[in-house]
């Protein structure tokens, strides 16, 4: 389970992200006062300045330090609320998933998964497509509209182990999204801050990627 490097991580980004850059409104404000003192110095006596001119800069000057403050406060927003997805997450660790995906990762396991049609198909096939470019079928026959499960079983296909890419074939011309179950291994936050899970048969993936969450295999069978 990764949960564990979380703490160093958010407590890093708790630190250095929720705070905005100390200075740069004040910066920005002395800058933005000294030249228009030195306007209003500057300016033609014969020929004054519209005092209109400066109510409006001080405005500008205004709107410019909200902004900073919103991004400021924006930037401290989404590190909290990537630390409280890595903490939710990170409590689903050992669960089964579900992820939409047109990759897998095989091995020796048989991996099982599920292709939804819109539309009856006649024909149906899972095309795997190796790394050779080698293209592997599973036959998945004539089908109803709905969901279709299958099983990739890498000894009976002859597949060696290694990642593959896959695509749905049927007689409609439908290209369904395809959804691979795995165990959820770890989650944690990349060196650019988004959260990344990591899925036994498919690797790291985007949370937004998962589908649904199976609940824990061991405790699904201590209850029967």
């Amino acid at each position: 389970m990764q949960t564990g490097l979380l703490n160093n991580n958010s407590g890093a980004s708790g630190s250095s992200a929720a705070q905005p850059p100390a200075g740069n409104g004040n910066d920005v404000s002395d800058m933005f006062t000294k030249l228009l003192v030195a306007q209003i110095k500057n300016q033609d006596p014969l020929s004054p300045t519209d005092p209109s001119q400066f109510v409006n800069q001080l405005a500008q000057l205004s709107q410019t330090e909200s902004l900073q403050n919103l991004a400021g406060l924006t930037s401290a927003s989404t590190s909290v609320l990537q630390s409280m997805q890595v903490l939710a997450l990170g409590g689903q660790v050992g669960s089964s998933v579900t992820v939409s995906t047109n990759s897998i990762n095989l091995g020796t396991d048989s991996v099982s998964g599920a292709i939804t049609l819109a539309s009856a198909s006649s024909k149906t096939t899972l095309v795997l497509t190796g790394s050779d470019g080698k293209k592997h079928n599973v036959e998945l026959g004539t089908q109803a509209p709905g969901s279709v499960p299958f099983t990739v079983n890498p000894a009976a296909l002859g597949l060696p182990a290694g990642n593959y890419t896959m695509e749905v074939q049927t007689d409609s011309g439908e290209k369904p999204a395809i959804d691979v179950a795995g165990k959820l291994n770890g989650v944690r936050l990349s060196s650019s801050g988004s959260v990344v899970l990591n899925v036994s048969n498919i690797g790291d993936i985007d949370p937004a990627a998962v589908t649904g969450f199976n609940g824990r295999p061991d405790a699904a069978q201590a209850s029967h």
